[in-house]
């Protein structure tokens, strides 16, 4: 399932994957808090999301839950961000990655270990 999710639609979609079912008001007061959107902008957004199918409604109480997972989200993402910039070849994002050589030794270890775990 390829959704793009732009940034507010991603804020709305943060809140739903860290807190699970969540009704509209309840984003909207978390939203208003954190960024200060006011309600109509908050169920702006949550329109956009249910029309892209990145979220479900039930009522009563207007409550939003997630379709899609935080992993699906970034998939899509870093698919179109391949396609995009390195005209699909993942291993010139990798490389674009790590030639910037300020990587700290425990995350060029761990990025071993997984090169390894697809041998």
């Amino acid at each position: 399932m390829k959704i793009k999710l732009f940034d507010s639609e991603l804020k709305v979609m943060e809140i739903l994957w860290r807190d699970g079912d969540t009704s509209a008001k309840r984003i909207a007061a978390i939203l208003k808090e954190q960024v200060g959107w006011s309600k109509t902008t908050t169920y702006t957004v949550i329109k956009k999301c249910l029309d892209k199918g990145a979220l479900g409604r039930s009522d009563p109480n207007f409550v939003c839950s997630p379709l899609i997972t935080r992993e699906q989200a970034q998939e899509s993402e870093t698919t179109e961000l391949i396609n995009k910039m390195y005209g699909g070849a993942a291993d010139q994002l990798v490389a674009s990655i790590l030639e910037r050589k300020n990587l700290p030794p425990e995350v060029i270890q761990k990025l071993k270990r997984l090169v390894e775990s697809l041998e």
